[in-house]
């Protein structure tokens, strides 16, 4: 399928999710808010039997969620969290081995490192921008590699195909984290890994209205083991959060065209500004693996941002005071521009050594994009970066990569 085919069945499939085709059926999936299911009697073999274990409306979600990657229907979580984790307890055991990108969200860091280790389960973190490392890493007991790309907050990509062909070759596993592209921008399964996961609580339900995560994969008996743990742990989400991401999905790709576009722009000011010392963004043409970004995802790279200012942890300090449109808070995937300080909120309970290590340093912040006109938004951070400026020059910068806590972000360390 070329890309713009791609682009034609999205933009067709997804205003349309959900939907029935018979006479009478509703145009908009209705919301079934029922714990439990009657049956005709003891023999009966009803779809439903018990909303934790399925309901009609999450059902419809991972309809859907499936067709945008022509796979089966995916398993539907109560969050992106709960569908990494209900992967990984669904396909390792105790004494099993994982590869993970050391480059990635912190709460994933947190699951792999505090809770999955004591079930034995083991984990090395490796720079999966470098396929020989990766492969270094792999030891006999070796179940499974886990990609985030882009990473977050670095942005830093990892090659999927040549990932796929490595995991091939030790027969391995290979899942990706594709929160940050959505099946808009980046096909996983296409590209050759075993399995998509999603926050859908970010840009695919796109409102910051509903939590939600998805496992999306063409393995049949590993999603159908995905779904008897998800059942046996009680993960499953829940119907009026299905709805909504429903809802969200029918925009998704309209939606990341267009905070695509603007997040290129707002990136492409950044890099040009005074006052930024480094832009991660892959669309750059300076970015270090444009040409990875460009085979990877040509339709876009997607409408996340990072940067740091001239005065460091302080100059961010500074920003995070002074903007306005802009809205301080632990989240991508809005319709709404939201900035982060990744090292006090998504990434505050990561050692600092492991934070600098991955690059996330005091001094960075993410942009998720929003909707608003992208000149508005860049009238907002310039604003912003002249009183970051000013604060700089009456304090001293703070050296990158220390832990001082960047105000007023220190109350949400302990977050996800």
């Amino acid at each position: 399928m070329t890309r713009q085919d791609l682009v034609r069945r999205l933009e067709t499939a997804c205003p349309r999710v959900g939907q029935g085709e018979a006479d009478g059926d509703p145009l908009v999936t209705p919301i079934v808010q029922s714990t439990t299911f009657c049956r005709d009697g003891i023999d009966s073999a009803p779809t439903h039997k018990y909303s934790r274990e399925s309901n009609p409306t999450v059902a419809a979600l991972e309809q859907a969620l499936g067709e945008l990657e022509e796979a089966p229907p995916a398993v539907c979580y109560g969050t992106g969290l709960a569908a990494e984790a209900g992967l990984l307890l669904a396909l390792l055991q105790h004494g099993d081995h994982l590869i993970c990108s050391q480059a990635l969200y912190g709460g994933t860091t947190r699951l792999l490192q505090q809770v999955l280790v004591n079930a034995g389960i083991s984990t090395s973190f490796v720079d999966t921008t470098d396929v020989a490392a990766v492969e270094a890493a792999v030891r006999q007991e070796t179940r499974l590699i886990f990609a985030e790309t882009p990473a977050n907050p670095t942005l830093a990509l990892t090659d999927l195909r040549a990932l796929a062909d490595l995991a091939t070759r030790h027969g391995l596993y290979l899942a990706v984290d594709n929160t940050f592209m959505t099946p808009v921008l980046q096909q996983p399964l296409e590209l050759g890994a075993h399995f998509s996961v999603y926050s859908t609580t970010k840009f695919i339900e796109g409102h910051s209205a509903a939590l939600g995560g998805a496992v999306v994969s063409h393995d049949e008996a590993a999603l159908e083991r995905c779904r008897f743990v998800r059942k046996c742990i009680g993960n499953i989400q829940a119907p009026f959060n299905a709805w909504l991401t429903l809802q969200g999905l029918k925009t998704l790709p309209l939606r990341m065209t267009r905070q695509t576009e603007t997040a290129a722009q707002v990136a492409r000011w950044l890099d040009a500004h005074s006052e930024t010392t480094v832009v991660h963004y892959p669309g750059l043409a300076n970015f270090a693996q444009a040409e990875l970004a460009q085979r990877q995802h040509p339709l876009g790279h997607g409408a996340v941002v990072s940067f740091e200012l001239r005065g460091g942890a302080a100059g961010a300090r500074a920003l995070l005071r002074h903007v306005r449109l802009c809205r301080l808070a632990e989240h991508v995937g809005s319709v709404e521009t939201l900035l982060t300080h990744s090292a006090s909120m998504t990434h505050g309970g990561v050692a600092a050594a492991e934070r600098e290590r991955s690059g996330v340093t005091d001094a960075l912040l993410r942009l998720s994009v929003g909707l608003e006109h992208p000149e508005t938004i860049i009238d907002d951070l310039q604003q912003a970066l002249i009183a970051a400026a000013d604060a700089a020059t009456q304090s001293p910068p703070t050296k990158t990569g220390t832990s001082t806590e960047v105000e007023p972000c220190g109350a949400h360390r302990s977050s996800s």
